[in-house]
């Protein structure tokens, strides 16, 4: 029992959020690429990925796995992002703070993702069974590649304060 859910409800909670988390995400992202806040959608993701990263502590382990590395990176950069979001608004160099940290946030998700998926699913675990052979560790490097193109287009093209005159303006 974990929370007073089994463990399998508890784990199906726990990438239930993670899910939630990468598709909210995934469209904040995208949607800063049209400097659009969405904030509903902003608010979702920060919410379910720091409660994804929250979750994963209540895992019963006897030593501390990668995943509570990961978990923790997690919490301080969306910690980073929250507080360039809603305590600075976006102002001056915030806003490029807040859209990195909201991409490694996301790719951090993915990056776990991906491991799991290799870990759990029989095809990708037949290819990758220990996480180190190279199927593994290309799907990762295309991972973070294609996050960092995108973490740069977006930090270029994001530029909300923008839209909002233009918007004031019309």
């Amino acid at each position: 029992m974990i929370l007073g859910m089994s463990t399998s409800t508890f784990t199906l909670v726990h990438v239930a959020l993670s899910l939630v988390g990468i598709v909210a995400g995934l469209v904040v992202l995208f949607g800063m690429f049209g400097s659009k806040r969405l904030d509903g959608w902003t608010a979702l993701f920060l919410a379910t990925t720091v409660l994804t990263s929250v979750t994963g502590y209540f895992f019963p382990r006897d030593h501390i796995l990668p995943s509570h590395i990961v978990g923790a990176v997690s919490l301080v950069v969306l910690a980073i992002a929250i507080f360039a979001l809603y305590s600075r608004h976006l102002a001056g160099p915030w806003r490029w703070v807040y859209v990195a940290a909201a991409v490694v946030s996301l790719y951090l998700n993915v990056f776990v993702g991906v491991f799991q998926s290799f870990l759990k699913l029989p095809a990708l675990n037949a290819l990758a069974p220990t996480q180190s052979e190279p199927p593994f560790v290309v799907a990762q490097f295309v991972v973070l590649a294609i996050f960092v193109v995108l973490g740069i287009a977006a930090a270029r093209s994001f530029h909300p304060e923008t839209s909002a005159q233009a918007l004031s303006a019309a």
